[in-house]
């Protein structure tokens, strides 16, 4: 079972909670909040995130493009489970995710049907396919849009059946902070993925402009906040979270490389957890 959960890749959870999180609060005062349908959103957002990372480790295993890695093995690269089985647990993701938000739709509007079949095709597509989008620099507009603004705006949507400006630009908070996560995890594989010939937005950017993009998405998701002040002041706590942002940044502008970004990683997730609970109590306070 221990594999399993290895595959499943918990540390990038959060950037599943996060967005319902912030949706939902951002939901609190514009009407009655539904959280019902907030608990399924949440599923479905989780079952996304790991029904991506198992159909990436699938795609990428079964490519050979993580034969050699520097950061956590993988099931099917490091010969854990079989292709077949990683497959079907990503399939089996995605359908929970469709299940659930199947019922999201019968509850609010059959167009979620539409949106949730865009998130579930990009999911696989983004690694899986002849021509993968991940291989093409493209996965941080996926990561941005389907992990920011719909889940955060989704969220929103379906609990209060309204999306509001304010639900928008937080999306565009958390997605900038999901895609940070993404940007420095293709920071660290650069010379595995060029060796691969996955044309990451890494690899093509290169690694001195990659790791200014890093220091960006972390001041545009705190920006928003300020944006954001607009319609709640109190979202403004959530600065209370960018002194966790001074370390991580540093390190990248310095150079880590490696397993030093494998630190990073783990920085950058504490500080998008703590951007979230902030970012969430003050929304909800300032309902």
């Amino acid at each position: 079972m221990n594999r399993w959960i290895i595959g499943a890749r918990p540390r990038t959870l959060p950037a599943a909670v996060v967005p319902v999180a912030v949706g939902a609060a951002a939901a609190v005062g514009v009407g009655d909040v539904v959280w019902w349908r907030v608990a399924l959103a949440l599923v479905v957002s989780l079952a996304l995130q790991v029904g991506v990372n198992f159909a990436n480790d699938y795609s990428d295993g079964v490519r050979g493009t993580d034969d050699v890695r520097v950061g956590p093995q993988r099931l099917v690269a490091g010969g854990l489970a079989t292709p077949g089985a990683v497959k079907r647990a990503a399939f089996a993701a995605f359908g929970v995710a469709a299940v659930a938000g199947l019922a999201l739709a019968l509850a609010t509007t059959l167009w979620l049907v539409l949106v949730g079949v865009a998130a579930i095709a990009a999911g696989w597509f983004y690694t899986g396919g002849p021509r993968p989008y991940g291989y093409l620099g493209l996965g941080e507009l996926f990561v941005f849009v389907f992990f920011g603004l719909v889940a955060t705006a989704g969220t929103t949507y379906v609990a209060v059946e309204v999306v509001t400006g304010l639900s928008i630009v937080m999306g565009c908070a958390v997605g900038s902070l999901a895609c940070a996560l993404l940007v420095v995890n293709n920071l660290r594989d650069i010379p595995t993925d060029e060796t691969a010939g996955k044309r990451t937005l890494a690899v093509r950017l290169g690694a001195a402009r990659t790791r200014w993009l890093y220091v960006g998405l972390l001041v545009a998701a705190f920006a928003c906040v300020l944006g954001s002040a607009a319609w709640r002041p109190e979202v403004l706590v959530a600065l209370l979270a960018a002194p966790l942002a001074v370390p991580p940044a540093r390190a990248v502008l310095a150079g880590a490389t490696g397993p030093a970004l494998i630190a990073v990683l783990g920085a950058t997730g504490r500080l998008q957890l703590a951007f979230g609970a902030a970012a969430s109590i003050g929304l909800a306070l300032g309902a």
